[in-house]
């Protein structure tokens, strides 16, 4: 690689986490309406036009208050924590499979499931390195849930996997040309959904914010430019899972106008949720992991992999 293309590369890196920052601001922007027209009333209008200058006028109130650390903290890991979360999730964003050639390689799936199996370790010593009890009980049940909906979330991937044959996202643009995803296994969407919405930590699965027992949860002892990062690198991966969804579930090609138009709407119907349900009880929510997501996805990882094996022995007739 030469200088030229190394430029190239950071030039292009930099350009995409610009526009994942934008699009973060924006989606602010769209919970905020969406659940103030849900609660019957306006969402933020005082701030230019129809208030859409709001997010970033929230973004110069963070970065500019104060910032604040407890005393009795571990300072090195409370402040690097939420910087290297918010790294976490814009590296995820290298494994879509650009069609321009990018940054794509034949590992994005090894690469998904590393950074998303990361981020449950920056939210752990964000709670820990606090020394709250409120924060470090917030840090451990995240990290429980993280932890139990990874298990069915790399197991509904593995079944996809098998199918296609290969770890390179670019794998479900092709095999969707004819039928989505969606269509052979809808169970498996909706499954997927529900875990990434515990995996982003959402309503109705926020036990890690839970207002009413833990005062905000891992996140309480944070502020201004800390707070700030915890809260984009959330927003960030839910517009990660919502393309991932897209790409997996709804066709999967990126370069089309209609692409962009499922992730708005994914998108949507996590805020949707949000304005909808009430929160889980917490045994609740580890009985639908353990006993309800675990045992459908290994029923579909075998009924995949026989699908495969029947369509191989069918070939080789």
């Amino acid at each position: 690689m030469n200088y030229v293309e190394l430029l190239l590369l950071l030039t292009s890196s930099l350009v995409l986490v610009i526009c994942v920052m934008v699009g973060v601001a924006f989606l602010t922007l769209l919970e905020r309406k969406v659940l103030g027209y849900i609660q019957i009333r306006k969402g933020p209008n005082k701030v230019g036009l129809s208030g859409i200058p709001q997010p970033f006028c929230d973004a110069i109130k963070l970065f500019t208050k104060e910032q604040t650390y407890p005393l009795l903290s571990n300072y090195t890991s409370y402040y690097f924590s939420p910087i290297f979360s918010l790294f976490l999730s814009l590296s995820l964003w290298m494994c879509v499979p650009y069609l321009v050639g990018f940054f794509s390689f034949n590992m994005g799936v090894l690469f998904f499931l590393c950074c998303t199996s990361l981020g449950a370790y920056t939210v752990m010593i964000a709670g820990w390195s606090s020394n709250s009890n409120y924060a470090l009980l917030g840090g451990l049940r995240s990290v429980a849930q993280t932890i139990s909906y990874e298990v069915s979330l790399i197991l509904i991937m593995l079944s996809f996997i098998f199918m296609i044959g290969s770890f390179n996202f670019l794998g479900f643009y092709y095999y969707q040309n004819f039928v989505w995803f969606v269509v052979l296994s809808f169970p498996l969407g909706l499954i997927w959904f529900v875990s990434s919405l515990a995996e982003t930590n959402r309503t109705p699965f926020d036990f890690a914010e839970g207002e009413s027992e833990l005062v905000s949860g891992f996140n309480v002892e944070y502020s201004s430019g800390g707070f700030a990062l915890i809260f984009l690198s959330e927003y960030s991966s839910i517009l990660f899972m919502s393309m991932l969804f897209s790409m997996m579930f709804l066709g999967g090609m990126i370069s089309s106008l209609l692409f962009f138009f499922e992730l708005v709407f994914i998108s949507f119907s996590f805020i949707w949720v949000r304005g909808t349900l009430p929160r889980f009880r917490y045994d609740k929510l580890m009985y639908l992991a353990w006993k309800c997501f675990l045992p459908l996805s290994l029923n579909y990882i075998m009924f995949f992999v026989g699908l495969k094996l029947f369509c191989l022995s069918v070939l080789c007739m």
